[in-house]
C-alpha cells in the first residue's frame, strides 16, 4: 500500500522531499498549483521530486485513484499544509485532489496528517484543527524536534537535520520506526 503525500502552498517543502525519500512505503504524490510554486522556490525543481514518487496525480484530477475511499492506503501526509488547506479539509470542502483524498482517508477511518505550516495561529486556525483532531486526523504543525540535538553545538546543526527528525517523527505515526528517539539521546 501507498502512503499518500500531498503538499500545499506553505513554507517548509524540503520537508516533503525528506519524507518522500525516507518513507518505507512507496508514495502517492499530489500537490496544489501553489505546493509546486513553494517547492521550486525552497528546494529546488519539481521534477526532482516527481522523480522520487511510486505514482503522481494533479491536483484537478478527481478521476484520480486516491479521491477514492475504495482503495487501500497506509494513510495520509499533507506537508506542508497551509491554513487554507486545514480550513478546507476541516469544512469537508472537497474540491480539489488534495482535499478530496484527505476527506476520503478521512471517512475511511485511516490516519491524516496534517503538518501545518502557519504562525501565528488565529482562532479559526484553532477552531479547524480542532475539527479535523474530531474527525480522526492529526494536527502535527510543523515544529522540529529539537531536543533531538541535545549536548551538541546549536550552529553545527542543519535545517535539513532537523526537518529529518521532524519527518521521522511523522513516519513514526504511520508505525515506521524512527532511526533515533528521546530514549536514545537523553
Amino acid at each position: 500500500m501507498n502512503l499518500v503525500v500531498a503538499m500545499t502552498g506553505a513554507s517548509g517543502a524540503l520537508a516533503t522531499k525528506l519524507l518522500v525519500e525516507k518513507s518505507q512505503w512507496p508514495v502517492t504524490l499530489v500537490s496544489s498549483k501553489m505546493g509546486r510554486v513553494v517547492y521550486e522556490q525552497e528546494a529546488g525543481p519539481f521534477a526532482e521530486l516527481e522523480a522520487l514518487a511510486s505514482e503522481i496525480w494533479k491536483d484537478g484530477d478527481l478521476t484520480a485513484t486516491i479521491a477514492s475511499g475504495s482503495v487501500p492506503t497506509i494513510g495520509m501526509v499533507i506537508m506542508p499544509c497551509s491554513a487554507n488547506t486545514l480550513g478546507k479539509v476541516a469544512a469537508g470542502i472537497a474540491d480539489s485532489l488534495v482535499t478530496r483524498a484527505a476527506h476520503c482517508q478521512l471517512k475511511e477511518g485511516r490516519k491524516v496528517v496534517l503538518c501545518v505550516r502557519e504562525a501565528p495561529w488565529t482562532l479559526l486556525n484553532a477552531q479547524n484543527a480542532a475539527n479535523i483532531a474530531a474527525a480522526g486526523g492529526t494536527i502535527m504543525p510543523m515544529s522540529p524536534p529539537y531536543y533531538m540535538v541535545k549536548d551538541r553545538d546549536p550552529s553545527e546543526v542543519s535545517i535539513v537535520e532537523m526537518l529529518g527528525y521532524y519527518v521521522d517523527h511523522v513516519l513514526s505515526l504511520f508505525g515506521q520506526e524512527p532511526p533515533a528517539t528521546w530514549e536514545d539521546i537523553r
